[in-house]
């Protein structure tokens, strides 16, 4: 069992940064791909990033590539977000989740574990 805690969300104004912190207990990170997705109000989740187990590939989806940027610190067993030129839609519930399996990385199936998830919420 993996219990993942994201933390970093908070009230930003358009074209400011936040930094998402998901950190893991119970096991180790560094065997697993790892994403990050997000949830607004009355929208379906959606794939926001996913980064290997080794760091060494990294997907985005189109809206926030070249703004988002996904890390890892398997060390530290702790995922980050860097999110950068943030845009009121960029406003949702941020969560991290652990690809365990070699199922979908865009699609939230493709996952089994949850974060709580953070809240992300940019002003214009």
């Amino acid at each position: 069992q993996v219990q993942l805690v994201e933390s970093g969300g908070g009230l930003v104004q358009a074209g400011g940064s936040l930094r998402l912190s998901c950190a893991a207990s119970g096991r180790t990170l560094s065997m697993y791909d790892m994403g990050w997705f997000r949830q607004a109000p009355g929208k379906e989740r959606e794939f926001v990033a996913a980064i290997s187990w080794s760091g060494s590939s990294t997907y985005y989806a189109d809206s926030v590539k070249g703004r988002f940027t996904i890390s890892r610190d398997n060390a530290k067993n702790t995922v980050y977000l860097q999110m950068n030129s943030l845009k009121p839609e960029d406003t949702a519930v941020y969560y991290c989740a652990v690809r365990s399996l070699p199922r979908s990385v865009l699609l939230p199936y493709g996952y089994d574990y949850w974060g709580q998830g953070t809240q992300v919420t940019v002003s214009s």
